[in-house]
């Protein structure tokens, strides 16, 4: 799928559902989805109306000049965001919850920088349905911004 300068991919070698459904019991360690974004001057002002974030470095061209950036930042919960946009696209129809997520920001992510989420499966935890994944963000330089882990749950047929 492909709408603008976003892209996604979803790895569905696992299980034998139709596309956009898939079973709990069809995932495998491994199984994985992402996600491509080119982040826009747009995205981040979107971002800063939507979170209240303000500050300098994401919106103050000036400001962001007198950082050790040299330049304005996006937000890293906007980067971070995206891994929700990829723990959905794993859990398919039915879906599910997003249980938690753990991030550690590695490097800033500029505007015209294009990132990549994803997350892969690490573990199945079947008494609760749940799936312990490997969450990552990486720039165009294929350097990590983002490290963590998610835990989701998913819902019955």
């Amino acid at each position: 799928m492909r709408k603008g300068s976003d892209a996604a991919s979803l790895d569905t070698s696992a299980g034998d559902a139709a596309p956009g459904s898939k079973a709990y019991e069809a995932f495998a360690v491994g199984d994985s989805a992402t996600f491509s974004k080119t982040i826009t001057d747009a995205d981040i002002l979107l971002f800063t109306a939507v979170s209240g974030d303000t500050y300098g470095l994401h919106v103050d061209e000036e400001y962001a000049k007198t950082t050790r950036f040299g330049r304005r930042v996006a937000h890293g919960m906007l980067t971070a965001s995206l891994l929700s946009t990829v723990n959905a696209m794993l859990l398919q129809r039915p879906g599910g919850v997003y249980v938690s997520q753990s991030v550690r920001f590695l490097r800033p992510v500029f505007i015209g920088d294009t990132v990549t989420a994803r997350v892969e499966v690490v573990e199945l935890l079947p008494a609760k349905r749940r799936l312990r994944c490997r969450a990552t963000v990486v720039n165009q330089r294929g350097k990590t911004v983002i490290d963590g882990e998610s835990i989701v749950q998913k819902d019955p047929q």
